[in-house]
């Protein structure tokens, strides 16, 4: 048996079995922490749990409809697309349905925000079944005070074009956002919170990046309500090193707690690097899930 023979087998056995311990008796609704729903942390943190494929890209080159099929078996119920690997958006769809996966968002270039760019990203989010499109990544000579601002004034822009298909653009923030830019303290996150316009644009934070860039995450999330409705779910080690979920220092239940206040509905797990990507996915479901 290949290895794309594998990953379909994988999610046609095992499937049925993880999706079923998915139902989980007294488990919180989607985004509830388990403080808040009637359940407690040791079965759950999150109901719905989401994974960016970035962490799978590997298995994704070889065999997207075995990956996703492997992903489904796993127990994960939502995946956030970072490219297609040159299939077209209805096979994918087709791929997403036969895995009993559902795909709210996916990360795009700037080229894809932008005149006839834009209007194909909306076609195929619409064909994929999403709403959000997320740009992930600025370069090195965007990371100023005025290259922020254009940025705001970019995703604004995207996103009322956006509003009148029923979606939605938000900005995946790494480090280098809370990098200082003046003596007065300001950040690119600061400026990006300021001049995004809450009712066009929305911010998905990674909580593993907001750690490294020296971010309250918590605090970010009180003092910003409604403006976080995505979010990246991996781990930090006290030395900054990123980690499967439940494998470093962050403090989830916490933050999931906050969930109602920032707004947030949608938590995909992914690890940048892992050594073995099924089984870093593994680890943080188990986490998550209680299981």
């Amino acid at each position: 048996m290949d290895r794309k023979q594998f990953l379909r087998a994988a999610g046609a056995v095992c499937g049925a079995g993880w999706l079923a311990g998915c139902a989980r008796e007294g488990a919180p609704a989607a985004g509830e922490s388990a403080a808040e729903g009637d359940g407690n942390a040791s079965q759950s943190l999150l109901d719905v749990i989401g994974l960016q494929l970035y962490t799978v890209r590997s298995l994704m080159a070889e065999d997207v409809a075995g990956t996703l099929d492997a992903v489904a078996a796993v127990g994960y119920d939502e995946v956030e697309f970072a490219g297609y690997f040159g299939h077209p958006p209805g096979a994918v769809r087709g791929w997403l349905d036969a895995a009993g996966l559902s795909s709210p968002a996916a990360h795009v270039g700037m080229e894809d925000l932008a005149g006839a760019g834009l209007d194909t990203a909306i076609e195929t989010a619409s064909i994929v079944g999403q709403r959000w499109l997320v740009l992930p990544w600025i370069p090195q000579d965007m990371r100023t005070p005025d290259g922020y601002r254009a940025l705001a004034d970019m995703l604004n822009a995207a996103g009322e074009t956006a509003a009148a298909a029923n979606f939605r653009v938000a900005y995946h923030n790494h480090a280098f956002e809370f990098d200082t830019l003046d003596d007065a303290g300001t950040t690119g996150f600061s400026l990006l919170l300021e001049h995004l316009d809450p009712a066009l644009a929305d911010l998905e934070i990674d909580f593993h990046w907001s750690a490294v860039g020296g971010a309250d995450s918590a605090a970010l999330l009180r003092d910003n309500p409604g403006r976080f409705p995505l979010c990246h779910v991996k781990d930090v080690t006290a030395d900054g090193r990123m980690a499967d979920v439940g494998a470093g220092e962050i403090d989830w239940a916490g933050l999931f707690a906050l969930s109602g206040t920032a707004g947030l509905r949608h938590f995909f797990v992914e690890h940048d690097q892992p050594g073995d990507p099924l089984a870093s996915i593994e680890a943080s479901y188990r986490y998550l899930s209680g299981t």
